[in-house]
């Protein structure tokens, strides 16, 4: 038997750093490193992620083949950044400076610590930041030929690509160029709206149902999108290419009104900014798809880059009929560039093989019940171990009115969003859920929608939906008879973000969702990720843990044990709201 081929794909020094390791071409771990520091959308060399999948697969940092990083950062460095800099000096001498000190210091040095953190001192393959993202959808989406579109906010310098992919082949045919770019527009306006850079784009796509896109008209100022799907920013509304800040006084002037400052009040106007960005990233998307298909004629679609993420212009463009079907990658921001160039560096340096399409992203670490049993035991706490039947009756039962459960099972999921193993879980049915999650569970705003999870063979008794979406990557319209009956996940507009479940992908989750419909008549639940405002989603035993007492949830399941929150000590449990404080409010 031939020994197996191991490629560690990396990336990391921006924002959401991952590691992802391929045994012959499988993925057999991939994880974000923020899951493991606690610190959200970390960015620093995935250390931990890394040892967790060596010591998943049993494997040492000497009998892996390849290392591969997820862009070429002396291209970045010392083509795009710095001669942006120059070009808008002395405007950017501030940011240049800080660049200098930044890169010079670490990014410039990537194999120096990767030999140094990790011990390896084999071959290092760097590859462009849009091909990264575009092998990561195109080599796990099944199809033997595919139109690829990535859209982000930059790599190199790319902003935007069109590709085209064949069996092992993936070629990218256009490209759009830093410092036109549609993921900084919708940044650009996170920030003016007073929402978080790179971490709070998702809160912009929420708002915008509660607005009307009554600027579109001042967008056309903004930004200038052709019918072939190119587009090209004014710059002069734009500081990024210079400053510290994404805008300043010329779009407050645009628009009338001053950039918001974080916390303060939500009017009506920034849902209407909200709703107008939202409806200009739309047509921009399907132009460029549709110029997409018309120079790579392909009944097939793949997307990925952050904006990807946008399941709204995602749900737009499947209802297009451009194609007949669309995979998009789940970990379609950074952290999944780790997976696109080790799938690069394996078809395009080793020759494999292309595998099936992808089933499922849960691919990071796992907890035993002896694992959980021994924890909970060492923190002196009350808990109950069942039987995997007797957990799913039980807590199908418990699921049914006001209760909200936290749902902490099997391998961790890889990308941004819980689907069924580090869940927070509720009655779709209950619309006091919504408000409850939100304020009580989560500490967030009381805008932001929650996403069903529904069995996959009722998709389309409940939503205007015809297939799978195992991710959360689809929006489409709750029908018409079941928004009464499931207003938890009916977001203003009448719309849900999607997420399906069949046995095949997750059993233990799709059994009790199964037993509730029997309970119920209801074959979808809510699911949010398992966390609070400001964290990464929960880890560990002790992450989930910590989340459960110090918050108003009223159960915790890990594995088949259950925890019940007035059993615990008053003096472990939440007392007051200032839970908050613990985190940085984005």
């Amino acid at each position: 038997m031939s020994k197996p081929t191991y490629i560690l794909g990396l990336s990391c020094y921006y924002h959401d750093a991952g590691a992802v390791l391929l045994k012959d071409g499988k993925v057999v771990f991939a994880a974000q490193e923020e899951r493991y520091t606690r610190k959200k959308q970390d960015d620093r060399l995935p250390t931990d992620a890394i040892a967790k999948a060596l010591d998943h697969a049993q494997i040492t940092i000497d009998e892996v083949d390849a290392i591969g990083f997820y862009e070429k950062p002396m291209l970045k460095f010392f083509d795009r950044i710095l001669s942006t800099y120059f070009k808008t000096w002395p405007l950017g001498l501030r940011q240049y400076q800080m660049a200098m000190q930044e890169w010079m210091h670490t990014k410039l040095w990537i194999p120096q610590h990767i030999e140094k953190d990790l011990g390896y001192k084999g071959k290092v393959f760097y590859v462009p930041h849009h091909e990264s993202h575009a092998a990561s959808s195109f080599y796990c989406s099944g199809f033997n030929d595919s139109a690829v579109v990535t859209v982000d906010g930059v790599g190199e310098w790319a902003t935007t690509t069109i590709g085209y992919g064949n069996d092992k082949a993936l070629d990218l045919k256009q490209e759009i160029h830093f410092p036109h770019s549609l993921g900084l527009l919708y940044s650009a306006v996170t920030y003016y709206i007073g929402f978080k850079v790179n971490s709070a784009e998702y809160k912009v796509m929420g708002l915008a149902p509660y607005g009307e896109p009554k600027y579109v008209n001042q967008f056309k100022e903004l930004i200038e999108i052709k019918d072939d799907g190119s587009f090209a920013l004014n710059m002069k509304y734009f500081s990024y290419e210079h400053g510290l800040r994404m805008t300043g006084k010329k779009i407050e002037k645009l628009f009338g009104e001053p950039t918001r400052k974080p916390e303060s009040e939500l009017t009506q106007f920034h849902k209407d900014i909200a709703a107008s960005v939202q409806k200009v990233t739309e047509e921009a998307m399907l132009k460029i798809c549709k110029h997409a298909k018309e120079i790579c004629p392909s009944e097939n679609l793949c997307l990925a880059g952050g904006v990807a993420l946008n399941c709204v212009a995602n749900g737009e463009i499947l209802r297009s009929g451009l194609f007949k079907d669309i995979f998009i990658q789940p970990a379609a921001g950074d952290a999944g560039g780790a997976l696109g160039v080790a799938l690069s560096i394996w078809h395009k340096k080793f020759g494999g093989e292309r595998l099936p399409k992808m089933n499922d992203v849960y691919w990071g670490t796992e907890y035993s019940d002896d694992d959980v049993e021994t924890f909970l035991k060492n923190e002196n706490l009350p808990y109950e171990k069942l039987d995997e039947s007797q957990l799913i009756d039980t807590v199908s039962s418990l699921l049914e009115g006001e209760n909200v459960i936290g749902w902490f099972q099997g391998r961790m999921e890889f990308g941004p969003r819980a689907l069924g193993n580090r869940s927070i879980i509720a009655d779709a049915r209950n619309k006091e859920n919504w408000q409850k999650v939100n304020l009580k569970i989560k500490f967030r705003e009381s805008f932001r929608p929650f996403a069903p999870t529904v069995l996959e063979e009722n998709v389309s008794e409940y939503f205007d939906l015809d297939r799978e979406s195992p991710y959360m990557l689809l929006v489409a319209d709750v029908q018409p008879d079941k928004r009464d009956m499931i207003p938890a996940v009916t977001h203003v507009d009448g719309s849900a973000r999607i997420q399906t479940t069949s046995e095949k992908q997750n059993s233990k989750y799709y059994n009790l969702i199964k037993a509730f419909r029997e309970k119920t008549g209801c074959a979808v639940i809510i699911n949010t990720s398992f966390n609070v405002r400001g964290e990464p989603i929960v880890e560990s035993p002790k992450d989930a843990l910590n989340c459960f007492l110090n918050t108003h949830m009223d159960y915790l399941v890990m594995g088949n044990i259950l925890m019940k929150k007035s059993d615990m000590p008053t003096n472990r449990v939440l007392q007051s709201a200032d839970y908050l404080d613990k985190f940085e409010l984005d």
